[in-house]
């Protein structure tokens, strides 16, 4: 953190990292009980662990957690699988490989990042219970039921961040800021036109083992279906492969559209095609403004689209992003309009050159260190799972 240097602070401080308000440089000194001196201001690193291994540990969120030491010291990661625990901590230079989430616990973390594969709610609950800071990737779960459980096992005091990284794209900053100023937004279209996911990830080295135990993989199946059951109840399997589709990849434009536009007062109509691969949707928002969402399954197209459209009489906000996946390509921001004179306009304002996966794991750090209010809190992913389930019971409900 960034503090007086009287190290008024429960976060550690013997071989903290100290940085002068005089200066650009960063020194480490030893802690004494009077401070290092006047105008040195601690950093205080994080200890923390990871727990999941696999594609956005490796692509993601290790590589910004090892570009951020001054706010982050990774101490374990932990998977299921022993072989790929240890490859990654190797890889990553984490002193600490296990493959039980307890062990991770008890070598003395601040708080968690979790990513394995879903479902995540025992997990996130053992943690918090534990009394640690939680970043948890999405989905958080499937039920309401289920978050209802996450959020009651959070401590006062304890931060609980998802990790909607699309929060902290500084286009998505930029763009919800235009949002805010457009008085009359009638018209809001999302499509997310989706490659198959490989495309995105053979230019990676991925390291994938054989020893992840099958009995574990059946366990989480039958706790992803039971969970699944309990927010939709007897449903097709078309509307169950629908519902993964919103609540593992689609999610990034449901939470997107709450923070820019609130929450949608109903679903106004889902359609789902075919076998339930592709979804399209109608959410009604006040004033009478309507937002068209489609989420479309293009395996054999070497191109990914995932955009966000918001028209108001005068103006048209146009949101493009990458693939989760890229590293080192912004997303971008193009505004139309018409100005005084009646000549249209395109701008597109320049975008600060920032992964959000590192800018959110800053702000994670931000809300432990030094209070800073969530963006992205677990209670108000809530909301999200909540439109999900509505979103696919518009279908089941008409069928």
């Amino acid at each position: 953190m960034i503090g007086p240097c009287d190290c008024s602070t429960r976060w550690r401080t013997r071989g903290t990292i100290w940085r002068h308000t005089l200066a650009e440089v960063t020194h480490e000194k030893s802690w004494t009980p009077q401070g290092p001196g006047k105008g040195w201001f601690a950093v205080s690193p994080v200890k923390l662990g990871l727990v999941g291994c696999g594609g956005i540990a490796q692509i993601q969120h290790l590589p910004s957690l090892m570009s951020l030491q001054e706010e982050f010291e990774v101490v374990a990661v932990c998977d299921l699988s022993a072989k790929l625990a240890k490859h990654v901590a190797g890889e990553f230079h984490v002193p600490l490989a296990v493959t039980d989430v307890r062990d991770l616990l008890a070598a003395d973390v601040d708080a968690v990042l979790l990513c394995p594969a879903d479902p995540k709610t025992d997990l996130a609950v053992t943690v918090l219970e534990a009394g640690k800071h939680l970043l948890v990737e999405k989905p958080l779960c499937y039920s309401l039921q289920e978050a209802d459980r996450i959020i009651a096992a959070t401590p006062p005091g304890t931060v609980a961040q998802m990790a909607y990284m699309k929060v902290f794209d500084p286009a998505f900053e930029a763009a919800q800021r235009e949002v805010v100023d457009m008085e009359d937004v009638t018209f809001v279209q999302v499509n997310h036109l989706h490659t198959e996911n490989r495309q995105h990830l053979e230019q990676f080295r991925l390291k994938r083992f054989d020893d992840f135990p099958p009995e574990a993989g059946r366990r989480m199946g039958e706790a992803r279906q039971a969970a699944v059951d309990e927010a939709l109840g007897d449903v097709s399997a078309e509307a169950k492969r629908a519902f993964f589709i919103l609540a593992n990849s689609m999610i990034h434009d449901l939470y997107g559209l709450r923070l820019m536009l609130g929450r949608p007062e109903a679903v106004v109509n889902t359609e789902i095609w075919p076998d339930g691969s592709s979804i399209t949707f109608v959410l009604a928002y006040p004033g009478g403004c309507r937002c068209v969402a489609s989420w479309v399954d293009l395996p054999d197209v070497w191109a990914f689209r995932e955009t966000l459209e918001v028209y108001a009489s005068d103006r048209r906000v146009l949101l493009t992003y990458p693939t989760g996946f890229a590293r080192g390509i912004l997303s971008e921001v193009t505004i139309h309009g018409i100005d005084g004179d009646g000549t249209s306009f395109a701008k597109q304002p320049a975008i600060e050159w920032e992964s959000p996966f590192r800018r959110e794991l800053r702000h994670f750090h931000d809300c432990i260190v030094n209070g800073a209010a969530c963006r992205s809190s677990v209670a108000e992913a809530r909301h999200d799972i909540a439109l999900i389930i509505d979103i696919i019971k518009a279908y089941t409900n008409r069928a």
